[in-house]
């Protein structure tokens, strides 16, 4: 069936400047079900009840699609983090944060992190930018206030890198010793950002 013949049944109504939000809903409901290889172009095209034209203009391939949902995932861990920043325990309600939002969202984590799509310039973009969150609690605590921004910045690459490292470890797991790990991490972080 050509892509132009979707069913006109199965059409929503949606207002044009949506379109794109309603696709990144539908792709991530794909992806959830079925992981990236169950995701393209047509089946979303038809999930969305629109033209394939419709896609087209938004996302011209499926790695353009990919891309826009892992900067997506981008944007709510930095929300997430951005929250976390503001409790009383920042470093540690930040790594419950980032490990929460990968196992809440694991299809959308493991994409976050995927190198062809990692390289696209609005997921480096919103990597950055989720990343400098956690730069800014790292640079606030205590124990850091005489390292150089330069210090700072590799202490807060180790800590991303340390949270990364677990979560997929867990992730890998099916989830088993979620919780102990989870803990023991953030205990080591503590131990790490006490003040001396």
């Amino acid at each position: 069936m050509p892509w132009a013949d979707a069913d006109p049944t199965r059409r929503r109504s949606y207002h044009v400047g949506n379109l794109r939000a309603l696709l990144l809903a539908e792709a991530r409901a794909i992806l959830a079900d079925g992981g990236p290889a169950s995701l393209n172009l047509r089946n979303l095209a038809a999930r969305a009840g629109i033209a394939a034209g419709s896609v087209y203009h938004h996302y011209a391939s499926k790695n353009a699609l990919l891309a826009g949902l892992a900067a997506e995932g981008f944007r709510e861990l930095e929300e997430a983090l951005r929250l976390a920043a503001g409790s009383e325990t920042p470093i540690r309600d930040s790594a419950l944060a980032y490990f929460a939002f990968a196992h809440r969202q694991p299809g959308i984590y493991a994409l976050m992190f995927d190198p062809p799509i990692l390289r696209a310039p609005e997921v480096t973009a919103a990597r950055d930018s989720a990343f400098s969150v956690l730069e800014q609690v790292i640079g606030a605590s205590a124990s850091q206030q005489d390292r150089t921004p330069d210090q700072i910045h590799q202490v807060a690459l180790a800590v991303w890198a340390c949270g990364h490292g677990a979560a997929s470890m867990t992730l890998a797991a099916g989830g088993e010793g979620e919780q102990p790990l989870m803990e023991d991490v953030i205990q080591g972080l503590e131990v790490l950002f006490r003040r001396r």
